[in-house]
């Protein structure tokens, strides 16, 4: 199908989106990556009026380190992150998780910040950004305020920002000792959407005992959310296979699970289980080898 008429604009600043948003209200819809929003429209599912593309604004691109956070811009490919090399360096689990989002035409044109404020809840993203504590920059009419993670993803494709208001970075703290990541889905052959997701984080001091963990679940209900049941079942443990398996069978508390033509409520609630071991396995790996390299560097 062919998507309905509408006016098109290609601001070259920040500020000058925000007007072109607060001007012409709820007509108008962001294009960043469009992998979302153009689908929609062809279809007549969305049908905006207008269209502001941010992709020719220079200071929505591009990854930077300063100090212990690294900040990613809003139109930052996909791509783009797969191939950092900072980022495979400090938050491996981002460019690890890009891998796995839909194609490689998928991940050469559509943008992080667009995943994120699209908030759909078989996204990768989300749970990615919930496990690392992310904080999202987002500029409005009224200026500029910041959204954690935990309080961005709101509900099913609605996420915290505001009509007239734009997502415009994402900083992610990155941890410090000994660390794993991994980010494991079961993903859906054709789409490549999360059946279900989980990202997973271990911090790990002398013999597996752990410190501190995060885990976040996507594709299961309406928004990602953090397993803190899982977590808190960790926290202060020795890691092994068996007390992750055991923590794990609580990871689906409190998640209204869907269910759909891809996977009944039921199987879903397994497949958290399952992938919640499976990350949980990664990232205690990923430590150990970290830690294993650390020594060796010493020798």
């Amino acid at each position: 199908m062919i998507p309905g008429q509408f006016d098109y604009h290609a601001p070259t600043t920040v500020q000058e989106a925000v007007q072109l948003l607060q001007e012409h209200g709820d007509e108008a819809k962001v294009l960043a990556g469009g992998h979302s929003l153009v689908p929609l429209m062809r279809l007549r599912l969305a049908a905006p009026s207008v269209l502001v593309d941010i992709n020719r604004i220079p200071e929505l691109r591009g990854i930077n380190r300063t100090n212990g956070t690294v900040t990613i811009g809003a139109t930052t490919t996909h791509a783009t992150i797969e191939r950092s090399e900072v980022l495979k360096r400090v938050l491996p689990m981002l460019p690890a998780a890009a891998t796995v989002i839909g194609d490689p035409m998928v991940r050469n044109r559509g943008t992080f910040g667009g995943s994120l404020a699209h908030a759909d809840p078989a996204g990768d993203w989300p749970a990615v950004a919930l496990a690392l504590n992310a904080e999202m920059r987002i500029v409005g009419p009224d200026g500029e305020r910041t959204v954690p993670a935990g309080e961005f993803f709101v509900d099913l494709l609605t996420s915290a920002v505001e009509p007239g208001e734009l997502l415009t970075h994402v900083s992610i703290p990155v941890p410090g000792g000994n660390v794993g990541m991994s980010y494991q889905k079961f993903g859906h052959p054709a789409s490549g959407y999360a059946v279900t997701g989980v990202a997973a984080i271990v911090t790990l001091y002398e013999n597996n005992y752990c410190l501190d963990c995060s885990i976040a679940i996507t594709g299961a209900g309406t928004k990602a959310t953090r397993a803190t049941e899982t977590e808190n079942a960790l926290r202060n443990q020795t890691l092994d296979e068996a007390t992750m398996a055991q923590a794990a069978e609580q990871a689906g508390t409190g998640i209204d699970f869907l269910g759909d033509i891809y996977a009944s409520e039921e199987y879903r609630q397994q497949l958290v289980k399952v992938y919640t071991k499976r990350a949980l396995l990664a990232a205690l790996h990923a430590a150990n080898e970290g830690q294993s390299a650390e020594a060796q560097k010493t020798l």
